[in-house]
């Protein structure tokens, strides 16, 4: 019976932890961008995904670490060596956000080779 109770006991932690995780991807409440077409997510597995989240003010966010927008291609190249697979930029960006701010996380992109790169928006009302 004790070895059912430290599986369960795991299992309870695992899923804690992998929500927590989970909350801090969308932790930022930002405006985002309302769009009226667009692809939901691919059923395939998805590669490792990192969420870059753009403020109104410009400010970059890598999950919920603040990060500086001249050391963003060091950051981006850090995640993709932490495993060897393609990775996913998702980027978050408020719907204020000028595209002067957008552009450096397209050509740090480009520059590494990744090119999964995804917005986050909310559907248009219809």
């Amino acid at each position: 019976m004790t070895p059912m109770i430290d599986v369960v006991f795991n299992l309870i932690i695992f899923f804690l932890l992998s929500s927590h995780l989970a909350r801090q991807e969308v932790q930022l409440q930002l405006d985002l961008p309302a769009a009226t077409t667009g692809e939901r997510q691919p059923p395939e597995p998805v590669p490792r995904r990192v969420v870059l989240q753009v403020l109104p003010n410009g400010q970059l966010s890598l999950g919920a670490r603040a990060i500086d927008a001249a050391k963003l291609a060091r950051e981006l190249k850090a995640e993709q060596s932490k495993s060897p697979g393609e990775l996913e930029v998702r980027i978050r960006a408020d719907r204020r956000v000028p595209y002067r701010h957008v552009e450096p996380i397209l050509k740090s992109c480009a520059a590494l080779g990744i090119w999964r790169v995804t917005f986050a928006v909310v559907r248009e009302p219809e």
